[in-house]
């Protein structure tokens, strides 16, 4: 076990170090389209004296006769400071004082990576004082936004920074530990491309170190200190304080997103009391947003800006009547609106699972929920997600499951939910669940997937097992079928089943095991 895990840090933290450099140069590509003269690039002092490099773009004619609403913008984990520039252009262009930085411990700025610690929060203060003191910017119409870490770090700023009106946090977290430990699972490719990218471009404290180390090699003695660790640098755990600012928060992500997945986010949403929207649709992590870093024309910095307008300057743009949850299916189309998230799941039918089925572990059947960002972006542009040959998969280390064929086309709208008996022969184990769209040859396309580790059960004790599958848009065609498929290793995860183990799935009379799929007609 401890050989594989070793072999899946290094594969992933490879991998995407190379892609997060590729990243980081697709970054620096608005800076050549921007007008030079019109940014201007300063050192701003962060919390505890370190230097953070920003740039500040101001509307034209600025003469510090009015004030100007005021955007601050952190970067996201792993670019450099000019990642917004086109967006800032933009902004700046229509009256906003616009000022991002690169967050501590990346590339030019100071200090190490606190990963949304406190002094990642004071730093987006110290932003807002050094902008409102040296800029004709306006204190009492102030705002931030983000991709990704710039997103979590809008959030948690504005939970304890009450001059932050409105946020918009795009392709980001509001539950760190629901992200990447989700069914106490180690989202082992996620925190790869995290890690990678930060041993590229930025400097780890001994502190991040340590917890990846811990992550990575399932410590338990240290799960503790890992969910305290990311409970600290999540939003969900400062709901009160947010909801108590009033400020106005929209959130944007996609359904393949691979690093923060889309469950948590819809979670805190709910939870939220001031004005909020949120939005969702096909793609894996930031790829909806990546063309507006360009200055290209997309949907989510087009939303951004009329969010920013409507509760920053006061324009009366209609973004506050329309319905708030805005989703695209992953097929395409037309955006749909719902009063909430709730109403986007109501219709849930239930798919049984019925008889005793016993699986062996530590083979990967066949049936994978694919590699970080590469079958998400292709899911995005081809409607391509990573597929199985459903009748090929091997009973012997997958347990299948299928509805009978569906007459008319239907769609998935919200979260899949799996309720099953486990009986395990170890008292550890990894199981991971697949909903498939199976087609007329047997070919199934994935539509949704979750992991689910358990610890310290009794040998032979069956228990019972509650996952959310991740939420998804899907459109499944008339003459389709669904199938929940289960097994035990998945290279998107660190599977924690020890050798020879073997789990039996059974559905008790008097607790009938099934998955509830949020399934409507079309």
């Amino acid at each position: 076990m401890g050989t594989h895990r070793k072999a899946l840090r290094t594969t992933a933290v490879g991998a995407v170090s190379a892609t997060l450099v590729a990243g980081s140069a697709l970054g620096l590509a608005p800076v050549a389209q921007a007008a030079p003269n019109s940014v201007r690039f300063v050192d701003i002092t962060g919390d505890g004296g370190i230097t953070l490099k920003a740039n500040v773009i101001t509307p034209a004619g600025a003469d510090g006769t009015r004030r100007y609403p005021l955007l601050v913008m952190p970067t996201s984990w792993g670019l450099p400071q000019v990642e917004y520039v086109a967006q800032a252009q933009k902004l700046a262009n229509s009256g906003y004082i616009v000022v991002s930085y690169n967050v501590r411990g990346f590339w030019q700025s100071g200090g190490e990576i606190e990963v949304a610690g406190p002094p990642d929060i004071a730093d987006a203060s110290k932003v807002i004082d050094w902008a409102l003191a040296n800029t004709p910017a306006d204190a009492k119409h102030v705002g931030m936004a983000g991709v990704s870490y710039g997103a979590g770090i809008s959030l948690l700023t504005a939970a304890h920074d009450k001059r932050v009106r409105a946020v918009a946090a795009l392709s980001g977290w509001a539950d760190l530990i629901g992200s990447i430990y989700a069914g106490r699972t180690q989202h082992v490719q996620a925190a790869g491309l995290l890690d990678g990218a930060s041993l590229v471009t930025g400097r780890q404290s001994a502190e991040l170190r340590q917890i990846f180390n811990d992550f990575y090699a399932s410590n338990l003695s240290k799960e503790q200190d890992i969910i305290n660790w990311g409970k600290k640098r999540s939003v969900a755990t400062y709901l009160d304080q947010l909801n108590d600012s009033g400020a106005a928060v929209m959130m944007a992500n996609a359904w393949g997103d691979t690093i923060f997945p889309p469950n948590q986010y819809a979670d805190f949403y709910e939870k939220l009391t001031g004005p909020k929207r949120l939005e969702f649709r096909p793609g894996d992590h930031a790829t909806a947003e990546l063309t507006g870093l360009f200055g290209l024309p997309n949907d989510v910095w087009k939303d951004t800006a009329r969010w920013f307008d409507h509760y920053l300057k006061g324009e009366d743009n209609g973004i506050n009547r329309e319905l708030p949850v805005r989703l695209k299916s992953r097929a395409g189309g037309d955006y749909e609106g719902y009063p909430d998230w709730k109403s986007v799941g109501a219709t849930n039918r239930k798919l049984a699972l019925a008889g005793s089925t016993t699986i062996r572990t530590n083979v990967d059947s066949g049936a994978n929920g694919g590699v970080v960002f590469l079958s998400s972006i292709l899911d995005q542009v081809a409607q391509l997600p990573p597929m199985a040959s459903i009748p090929l998969l091997p009973r012997r280390w997958a347990a299948v499951w299928q509805s009978e064929k569906y007459p008319t086309a239907q769609q998935v709208r919200g979260t899949a939910k799996l309720h099953t008996t486990v009986t395990p022969t170890e008292e550890s184990g990894t199981l991971v669940a697949y909903l498939y769209d199976v087609g007329p040859l047997g070919l199934g396309k994935l539509v949704s997937n979750a992991p689910y580790t358990f610890h310290g059960r009794t040998p032979g004790q069956p228990f019972g097992v509650d996952l959310e599958l991740y939420s998804t848009a899907y459109d499944v065609p008339a003459g389709h079928r669904l199938a929940l498929v289960v097994d035990t290793v998945d290279p998107l995860y660190i599977e924690h089943n020890p050798s020879g183990a073997r789990l039996t799935f059974s559905s008790p009379a008097n607790d009938p095991s099934y998955v509830s799929i949020p399934l409507r007609e079309q």
